[in-house]
């Protein structure tokens, strides 16, 4: 089967494409790009399928390179599958899930049933990644080699900061050794610890201990001397906090190998949120300040902030529905994560194209996959856009297991309307 999309505004950042063209797929490929491709005598309506996209905008495959399945050992709170039809709704023809399961992503044989059963729910492409410790207990390295041979992209402990330093190093060094990232979940437990907010007015006015900023502020730090150290790359997961986005840029001016991602929910949210104690606006990291919310767009703005990453964390009504102090942190994602990036472009912060970067192109090359671009030659992984479409969000009606959503009933301008993974449409809008 071939696939013509006709008249789209083509956004490829990778190529510097932004104009309006037909592109033609063909074996699950790119084939063509041009400004008015033709039927051919040859083909028939049995063998093509065309896609009259005038108005729309047409992307390399969005990439969320942050979120949790929780398949093995979860199933309950969320499925490979259904998990990746959340994706494919939500934009995104490839996604890559955190080691945090049970048991743990720390061996060969889990890495190996995530792609099993991610080719069972033949939805979004799935990257493992593994975990950097066994058991994610920051004591001793996993076999990262092993790791890689069965098809992890990424080593991280995300949900537990490796707190020894030492061993950071080594992860680093070890991970260098066959390029691929450390991705860093960056806490200082000693000043966390039993924290449930933003540690600020708001959390004295409730009355809840606070995290502070600086507890994540200094692992980031670290993390990053510890890269400029040994001369090799890192990843900082979830950026919240002002001063973890001045040091990244700081970084990379002084030429260290840093790449860093934050969520949609650090630039949309304040810990003004949890006044009502939902604990749909609880997470971790926690919501912070409006400087922190200005300084996470300023540094997605000037590139000091890489990437855009859901952090999609379902959990079930048992840990949610529960007194504020006891409820799990984690919101859904995958299904409001565009939406909600969307209003930087709206908003006039970035621009389509860089977004496009920052959810495509960016992800794939801090994960070293050959993704994010339309290239002919490539994956047929699209993404098409309806930039004025209108619509509520409805987490009852969800592909995800997830119900934690902080936007529920919000309106939002800007949608996924087709994705397209490997050149078969997984998720179409019914107005296509």
């Amino acid at each position: 089967m071939k696939l013509i999309l006709k008249g789209g505004r083509v956004i490829d950042p990778s190529q510097n494409i932004d104009t309006v063209m037909d592109i033609l797929i063909e074996d699950g490929k790119i084939s063509r790009m041009e400004k008015n491709i033709s039927i051919s005598e040859a083909d028939s309506k049995d063998n093509i399928e065309i896609f009259d996209l005038k108005n729309k905008m047409i992307t390399p495959g969005f990439i969320d390179m942050h979120t949790h399945l929780r398949e093995p050992g979860f199933e309950y709170k969320e499925t490979i599958r259904t998990g990746s039809e959340a994706a494919v709704v939500g934009g995104f023809t490839s996604i890559a899930c955190m080691a945090n399961t049970d048991p743990v992503n720390d061996n060969r044989s889990v890495t190996e049933f995530i792609h099993k059963q991610a080719r069972l729910a033949a939805m979004a492409n799935v990257y493992p990644i593994a975990a950097v410790s066994k058991g994610q207990d920051g004591k001793v390295l996993t076999e990262f080699g092993d790791l890689k041979d069965a098809g992890a992209v990424a080593f991280s402990d995300d949900g537990n900061p490796v707190t020894d330093s030492g061993l950071m190093r080594h992860a680093l060094e070890y991970a260098c050794s066959f390029d691929m990232p450390v991705i860093s979940h960056c806490e200082d437990t000693g000043l966390s610890s039993g924290g449930l907010m933003n540690e600020g007015i708001i959390s004295t006015q409730l009355g809840l201990p606070g995290i502070p900023g600086i507890a994540e502020d200094i692992m980031v730090i670290r993390d990053i001397s510890l890269a400029g150290f040994t001369k090799t790359r890192v990843h900082i997961a979830h950026v919240s906090t002002a001063g973890s986005v001045q040091a990244v840029r700081e970084a990379k001016s002084a030429g260290i190998n840093v790449t860093a991602e934050t969520a949609p929910h650090y630039f949309t949210l304040t810990d003004e949120a949890l006044k009502e104690f939902s604990t749909n606006f609880k997470m971790y990291p926690p919501l912070r300040g409006s400087d922190d919310v200005e300084a996470i767009k300023k540094g997605l703005r000037d590139g000091a902030i890489d990437a855009i990453a859901s952090d999609h964390a379902p959990h079930s009504p048992i840990e949610k529905d529960v007194e504020f102090e006891y409820a799990a942190n984690g919101i859904i994602g995958l299904e409001t994560s565009l939406a909600l990036s969307l209003r930087l472009v709206h908003d006039g912060i970035l621009t389509i194209n860089q977004l496009v970067e920052k959810m495509s192109v960016n992800p794939a090359n801090i994960l070293k996959i050959k993704k994010g671009s339309l290239k002919t030659g490539s994956d047929a992984d699209i993404t098409v856009i309806d930039m004025n479409k209108i619509w509520t969000v409805d987490a009852d009606k969800f592909r995800s297991k997830g119900r934690n959503c902080p936007f529920n009933d919000w309106e939002f301008k800007g949608k996924a309307v087709m994705t397209i993974v490997g050149g078969d449409v997984r998720y179409a809008d019914s107005e296509l």
